[in-house]
């Protein structure tokens, strides 16, 4: 497999580095025979952070263990949907005591190539396209929404999982269709939904607005079981507000990394590397990790 930044990756005894993306390494069992299918991968989460393609520098202290520990919450939560978790860690190489608590054992699945995106509220990119056409990946909205609006319905945006280095791009249902076939399609729509709604209303219920997420899936070559996959409702591949800031008029008071992105956008043209981040910016960032967190897992 490439690697973006194997430099950066920990060291994990009895566990071969195969990959690292822009803020997560992967390892195999060291037994592993070269193009066979691992027992089990081992993710872990690393404080590097990312905004418009680019590692920055420095990274955020913790934020491999805060989004782990969410990730494990939220499994925990969607435990009726089947997800790439192993339980049991018999026959694997232990994880080394200081990667535990930002790392996740998983099953290697069949991942499908679609990212499975859902939008309940109309922010980012899909306000700046709805304010064109008045329609968000293509599918038609009513008239008079603004920036941050909720939706008449949460909606799904799939799209394709480009190769690596490349952006990924966003498709239709029909799209989606040509490439894993209608039975998957659909059930990735419909999984989808169903997910975002149970997790939006756990959030709700926490005072947190839950406005758009991605999943990821893939299919469990043993059971055959389409299986929630990779980070899940994180602040990095969520966009989660204050529910209290939002209905006094504060709409876009998030928990992610829109702090970072706001401070880039400010200081950078996006020409030529990336400026480092202030002091005051990571430390912001990661405060805002922390309370999400806190905010729904207490």
């Amino acid at each position: 497999m490439a690697s973006l930044s194997s430099a950066a990756a920990p060291v994990a005894p009895g566990w071969r580095h195969v990959y690292s993306g822009k803020v997560r390494d992967l390892f195999v069992p060291d037994d592993t025979i070269q193009d066979a299918r691992p027992a089990a991968l081992l993710v872990v989460a690393s404080d590097r952070v990312s905004a418009f393609d680019h590692v920055l520098e420095p990274g955020i202290h913790g934020k491999g263990e805060l989004l782990t520990e969410l990730s494990r919450w939220w499994f925990h939560q969607l435990r009726t949907v089947p997800n790439h978790l192993v339980a049991v860690r018999d026959g694997l190489p232990p994880v080394p005591a200081e990667l535990e608590a930002r790392s996740m054992v998983v099953k290697s699945l069949e991942m499908f190539p679609v990212e499975c995106v859902v939008r309940g509220y109309l922010s980012g990119s899909g306000w700046k396209e709805y304010q064109a056409s008045q329609s968000v990946c293509g599918l038609a909205l009513p008239a008079g929404l603004h920036d941050g609006d909720r939706l008449p319905q949460p909606i799904y945006t799939p799209a394709y999982k480009a190769p690596l280095g490349e952006h990924d791009e966003n498709i239709s249902f029909e799209r989606t269709v040509e490439l894993i076939g209608l039975s998957d399609a659909t059930a990735l729509r419909e999984l989808s939904l169903e997910i975002y709604e149970r997790a939006a209303a756990i959030a709700e219920a926490r005072g947190v607005i839950l406005a758009d997420t991605k999943f990821e899936f893939g299919r469990d070559p043993e059971t055959g079981a389409i299986t929630l996959a990779d980070e899940v409702l994180t602040s990095d591949s969520s966009r989660y507000w204050d529910a209290a800031a939002y209905d006094s008029g504060e709409r876009t008071a998030s928990f992610d990394k829109q702090i970072v992105r706001n401070w880039l956008a400010a200081n950078w043209d996006q020409v030529g590397p990336p400026p480092t981040l202030p002091q005051e910016i990571v430390e912001r960032t990661a405060a805002r990790y922390a309370e999400l967190l806190q905010r729904l897992t207490a």
